[in-house]
C-alpha cells in the first residue's frame, strides 16, 4: 500500500523544476546542428529512407546498404522528417518523444509506492548526464531503453502479488520485445532475459512466471511483429543476416579493434570500463546524493531502501547493475550501453529519497534539475560557438555551398565526406577523391570542392590558378575549380 500523508507527495517546486527541464529540452532540439558522427549519420540513413520510400533496407550511402542495425530508429526518424521536414528538429523530436514514454514507465513503475517516489524518479532519470544527452540525440539508444523498459516493467507488474490485468502485461512485454528486437537487436532479448531469469531462480518463482506471462504465447507475438522484417530484410539484402548476428552480436563486443566494422571503427577500452562509464552517466547525482547519504547515515534515519521488500530491491539491482556486468568483458564499449539501466537505478533511489523525511531532500533534488537544465542551455549556446560547431558538423560549410552553387555543379570532398555534409547536402557530397580524379569527372567544368586547408597549402602550382576559395570553417574550405 503507498504510504499516505504530506510525506507521499513531491513539492510543487520540483515539478516546476521537471516542467521546466522538459521544455527546454525540447525546445534546445532545434538549435544546434547535427553533429557528426552518430547523429548525423543516422540521420542520414532516415533521409535515405524518405527519399527512396524504402521501409526495409536502411541506405548507408546511395548504394551501400546499413546491416549495422535494425530499423526502428531509422523509422521514428524518418518519421519525423516526414511530419516536420528533413531537419534537427524533426530528427530528434521522435527520440525526445521515446524517452518521455521511458519516464513515463518509470514513474507507472514508482508510483504503487507513493507519488512523491514516481517524480522523485523522473527527476533522478531525467537529470541524469547520459538520459538528458540521449533524449535529445539522433540514435538508436532511446528506442533500445524503451523496449527493455517496457519489457522489465510489465514483467514486475505481472509478478507482483494479486496483480489483475495480466493480459495487459503479458501486451506490455511482447510489445517492449518487439521494440528491443526492431531497435538493436538479440542484444535486447540478453539485456532483460539475463535479470529475468535470475531473479526467477533466486525467488523460486519459474512455475508462476509461466503461469503468469504465458510465455509460449508471448513468444508467439513477438515473433509474429517483429520476424518478418528480418526475413524481409535478408531477401532484399543478402548477407545481412550473417553480418549483423555474428559481426555485431559477438565480434562488436568480444573482439578488440574489429577490423570487420563495415561502417566505422571500433570503440576499444580496458575491460572494466564499463563502469566508470555508469558513472559518468548519472552525473551529477552521485556527487550531489552522497553528501545527502552521509548525513542521514549519521543522523541514523531510516531509508525507504531499506524496507523496501527484498524482492523488489532483487529485481531493481539486477535490471540496473546487469548491462555493466554484460559489458565488462566486452572489448568495444561506448558509454550509451548502460542506458536500459537507468530508469531501474532511479527507481532504486528514488526509494531511498522519497522516504527522507524534511524538505531538505526535496530541495537538492529540485536544485539538481534547475542546475541540468541551466547547464543544458549553456552547452546549446556553447554547441553553437563557431569554433566547436564547424569541428564537429559541415552545416556552416554546407549552407555556404547551397548559397554558391550554380545549375548542373557537383560537390567533391578530397577528404572522407562527414556524414553531416551528405546530410546537410541532401546527399549530393561526393568522396573521397584525388585531383586527377576531380580533373577527369569534371572534364573542364566547374565544381564544387571542400579540401583541408593542409590541402590547400600544398597544391601543385601548376593548377593552383584553376582554385579560388569560396568559404572557410575551421580547418576545411570550399573553393570552386574551374
Amino acid at each position: 500500500m503507498s504510504p499516505q500523508g504530506p510525506e507521499a507527495t513531491p513539492s510543487r517546486m520540483l515539478l516546476w523544476a521537471i516542467i521546466a527541464l522538459v521544455l527546454a529540452r525540447l525546445i534546445s532540439l532545434a538549435f544546434y546542428p547535427l553533429m557528426d558522427t552518430t547523429e548525423a549519420r543516422y540521420a542520414d540513413i532516415a533521409r535515405r529512407m524518405v527519399e527512396r520510400a524504402d521501409w526495409v533496407t536502411p541506405w548507408f550511402t546511395d548504394s551501400e546498404p546499413f546491416w549495422g542495425k535494425p530499423p526502428l530508429s531509422f523509422w521514428v526518424t524518418a518519421l519525423g522528417f516526414k511530419l516536420f521536414g528533413i531537419n534537427e528538429f524533426g530528427g530528434r523530436l521522435p527520440h525526445f518523444v521515446l524517452g518521455a514514454l521511458v519516464g513515463a514507465l518509470t514513474w507507472l513503475y514508482a508510483r504503487h509506492r507513493s507519488a512523491r517516489a514516481a517524480w522523485h524518479a523522473v527527476a533522478l532519470l531525467s537529470t541524469s548526464l547520459l538520459f538528458i544527452v540521449i533524449s535529445g540525440a539522433v540514435t538508436t539508444d532511446m528506442a533500445l531503453a524503451l523496449g527493455t523498459t517496457l519489457v522489465m516493467v510489465g514483467f514486475w507488474a505481472a509478478m507482483r502479488e494479486h496483480a489483475a490485468r495480466l493480459w495487459t502485461w503479458r501486451l506490455l512485454v511482447a510489445l517492449g520485445l518487439t521494440v528491443g528486437l526492431l531497435a538493436k537487436g538479440p542484444l535486447a532479448m540478453v539485456l532483460c532475459g539475463a535479470p529475468i531469469g535470475v531473479w526467477l531462480i533466486w525467488q523460486r518463482r519459474l512455475l508462476d512466471s509461466w503461469r503468469r506471462m504465458a510465455w509460449l504465447r508471448t513468444g508467439l507475438l513477438v515473433l509474429l511483429f517483429s520476424l518478418p522484417w528480418y526475413v524481409l530484410a535478408e531477401r532484399r539484402t543478402p548477407g545481412f543476416l550473417n553480418y549483423f548476428l555474428i559481426g555485431e552480436h559477438w565480434h562488436r563486443f568480444m573482439t578488440p579493434l574489429w577490423t570487420g566494422d563495415r561502417y566505422g571503427v571500433a570503440h576499444a577500452f580496458p575491460r572494466g570500463g564499463i563502469w566508470l562509464f555508469a558513472l559518468g552517466a548519472c552525473w551529477p547525482w552521485p556527487l550531489l546524493l552522497a553528501p545527502l547519504a552521509w548525513l542521514r547515515s549519521r543522523q541514523k534515519a531510516s531509508t525507504a531502501i531499506s524496507r523496501t521488500p527484498n524482492p523488489e530491491r532483487l529485481y531493481l539491482l539486477l535490471w540496473a547493475l546487469w548491462p555493466c556486468v554484460f559489458f565488462t568483458l566486452a572489448g568495444n564499449i561506448l558509454w550509451t550501453y548502460v542506458l536500459p539501466g537507468l530508469p531501474a537505478l532511479a527507481i532504486l533511489m528514488a526509494h531511498w529519497t522519497s522516504g527522507q523525511s524534511g524538505k531538505s531532500t526535496e530541495w537538492l533534488l529540485t536544485a539538481g534539475v534547475w542546475l541540468c537544465t541551466v547547464t543544458l542551455v549553456i552547452a546549446v549556446v556553447l554547441a553553437n560557438g563557431i569554433d566547436y560547431r564547424d569541428r564537429r558538423s559541415a552545416k556552416s560549410l554546407m549552407s555556404d555551398y547551397r548559397a554558391v552553387v550554380q545549375a548542373g555543379e557537383p560537390l567533391f570532398y578530397l577528404v572522407e565526406v562527414p556524414f553531416s555534409a551528405s546530410f546537410y547536402s541532401d546527399g549530393e557530397a561526393q568522396g573521397p577523391i584525388d585531383l586527377a580524379q576531380l580533373a577527369a569527372q569534371t572534364s573542364g567544368a566547374s565544381a564544387l570542392v571542400v579540401m583541408t586547408s593542409g590541402q590547400q597549402a600544398t597544391l601543385p602550382e601548376v593548377i593552383k590558378d584553376r582554385f579560388s576559395e569560396v568559404a572557410r570553417r575551421g580547418s576545411m574550405v570550399l573553393m570552386r575549380w574551374r
